[in-house]
C-alpha cells in the first residue's frame, strides 16, 4: 500500500493524455472522412443498439457527422489540457453513446477506449503541460502518486490476459483461424501466397499467444523492456498494416509510457520540465482509489468470466462474447431469413430482411442471436405502428465458425416476440449442437 501513494513523476500520464486526445481527434474525424460514420449512422435506417438502449439512435440527417467534429474537438482540447475534466467527461459520454449506439462494427477496441476514457475522468492528468495550468485554472505539479500508473497497468493486463485465456481453443492452436484470417487479406498474390506457407501462419498463431501472455511481464521488468517495446511495435505495425483496425496498435504502444521510469519519459519528451526528487508519500485521490478503481477494475476481472457460466460454447452462441477481451479470435458467416405469421389470420406475409437493414448490417446480424432478436421486435413494432397487424416472427438461421459446416443457430418453431433474451444467461430458443454444448 505505501507503494502505491510513494510520490512519482508525472511525465507518463501526461503524456498520455496528449497521445490519448491525439489518437482520438484522429479516429473522430477519421471516422467521417472514411466513411465509417456513413457507413453506420446514416445510410442504415435504424442501428442495432446494445440492448435496453434501443431508444439511443443516430441524429437524424447528416447530424452524426456534427456529433463526430464535436468528439474531434474535445479530443484536441483533451490533448491540449484545456478545460480538461469538462473536455474528457463529454469526450467519453459521446464516445459511450457512439460504442452503445451500433454493434454492427462493435470492436473490443472500441470499449477499451471508453473504459481508459472513463479513467482519465478521474487522474490528474492535465496538472502539467496544459493550457488550464497556463490560465491558471489548475495548479501547477511534478508529481503524482504511483497508483495513478498501478491502475493503468492494471487495466492494459487484464485485457492481454484475457487475450491470452481465449486462444487456447483448437481452432486457434492448429493454425486454423490465423490461415483463414490472412488469406487474400492483401491485394498482392505474392503476398498472399507467402502468408499461405504453413510455417509463416503457424509462427503468427503462436507468437499471438506468447506476445499476449509475456507483454506486460516483459514490459515491466527492466531489462526485457525495451525488447518488448519492439516486439510491440513490430506487432502492432504488422496488424495495423494487414488487419486495417484504425488507431488501436498506436494506441496500445502508447501505453508503454506507463512501463519506464517516470524519469525517464520527463528526461525525453518534458526535458524544460524541472526534475522531481522526494520520496514523500502522497496520499491524494486516495478515496478515489478506495472507491472508485479498485470496483472497477474488479468488475474488469470479473465481467469476461461470465460466459463459463453459460451454457453452450461462446464461439457459436457469442452469448458473453462481448465485454469479454475474445479479440480476433473466430471468423463466422452464415444466412438468416424470417418468416412472418400475421397472428389473427395465421397467415404467412412475404418478407425480405435486406429492405429494412444494409448489407453491412446483414453481414453482421446473421449470425448474432441478440441482433436477431432485436430485429424481430423491431419488426414486429414496424407492422403493429404501420398496419395494425401482431406479427410472429420466426428465424432461420444456419451458422458456420472459421470455416467449418454451417449448423442451426436459431429454434425456428419459436416466435422470437415473444421470449425474452437473456444478458447473463442461455436462452434456450439458441441451440447448441453437439461440438459446442
Amino acid at each position: 500500500m505505501k507503494k502505491l501513494f510513494r510520490s512519482i513523476d508525472n511525465a507518463p500520464l501526461i503524456l498520455f493524455r496528449i497521445f490519448f486526445g491525439i489518437l482520438f481527434a484522429l479516429e473522430s474525424f477519421g471516422a467521417i472522412t472514411t466513411g465509417w460514420v456513413k457507413a453506420n449512422f446514416i445510410t442504415p435506417q435504424f442501428t442495432f443498439s446494445h440492448i435496453g438502449f434501443e431508444w439511443l439512435q443516430p441524429l437524424p440527417g447528416y447530424g452524426m457527422y456534427a456529433y463526430f467534429i464535436v468528439m474531434g474537438i474535445f479530443s484536441i482540447f483533451v490533448a491540449l489540457g484545456y478545460r480538461y475534466r469538462l473536455s474528457i467527461i463529454i469526450l467519453t459520454t459521446l464516445w459511450a453513446g457512439t460504442y452503445l449506439m451500433q454493434k454492427t462494427s462493435y470492436n473490443n477496441h472500441y470499449y477499451l477506449l471508453l473504459l481508459v476514457g472513463i479513467m482519465l475522468a478521474f487522474l490528474p492528468a492535465n496538472s502539467y503541460k496544459s493550457l488550464d495550468v497556463k490560465q491558471g485554472r489548475t495548479p501547477q505539479k511534478l508529481s503524482m502518486p504511483f497508483w495513478c500508473v498501478f491502475v493503468m497497468i492494471a487495466q492494459i493486463a487484464i485485457v492481454y490476459f484475457y487475450a491470452t485465456v481465449a486462444k487456447f481453443y483448437p481452432d486457434w492452436l492448429d493454425g486454423t483461424f490465423i490461415k483463414n484470417l490472412l488469406a487474400n487479406s492483401t491485394p498482392f498474390e505474392a503476398i498472399n501466397n507467402f502468408f499461405s506457407q504453413k510455417w509463416f501462419y503457424m509462427f503468427i498463431t503462436y507468437m499471438g499467444i506468447v506476445f499476449d501472455g509475456l507483454i506486460v511481464p516483459a514490459l515491466l521488468y527492466k531489462r526485457t523492456r525495451n525488447i518488448a517495446v519492439i516486439a510491440s511495435l513490430v506487432f502492432h505495425l504488422f496488424n495495423s498494416v494487414v488487419l486495417q483496425i484504425g488507431i488501436f496498435p498506436y494506441f496500445a504502444l502508447s501505453y508503454a509510457v506507463f512501463f519506464y521510469e517516470p524519469e525517464t519519459i520527463r528526461r525525453i519528451f518534458f526535458k524544460n520540465k524541472p526534475k522531481f526528487e522526494s520520496i514523500e508519500q502522497d496520499y491524494s485521490g486516495k478515496q478515489i482509489l478506495k472507491y472508485f478503481f479498485l470496483p472497477f477494475l474488479c468488475l474488469q476481472v470479473l465481467l469476461p468470466l461470465r460466459h463459463w457460466f453459460i451454457k453452450g460454447d461462446v464461439l457459436f452462441t457469442e452469448e458473453g462474447h462481448r465485454l469479454s477481451w475474445r479479440m480476433m479470435l473466430r471468423s463466422k458467416s452464415g444466412y438468416t431469413s424470417f418468416k412472418l405469421v400475421d397472428k389473427a389470420t395465421n397467415q404467412k406475409i412475404p418478407f425480405v430482411i435486406t429492405n429494412y437493414i444494409t448489407p453491412k448490417q446483414y453481414n453482421s446480424f446473421a449470425t448474432k442471436p441478440d441482433m436477431i432478436w432485436q430485429l424481430a421486435q423491431r419488426i414486429n413494432k414496424i407492422y403493429k405502428e404501420r398496419d395494425g397487424i401482431d406479427v410472429a416472427v420466426y428465424a432461420t438461421t444456419y451458422v458456420s465458425v472459421n470455416g467449418k459446416p454451417s449448423l442451426k443457430l436459431i429454434d425456428d418453431t419459436v416466435d422470437l416476440t415473444q421470449v425474452d433474451w437473456n444478458y447473463f444467461g442461455h436462452s434456450e430458443w439458441v441451440l447448441l449442437p453437439e461440438q459446442y454444448k
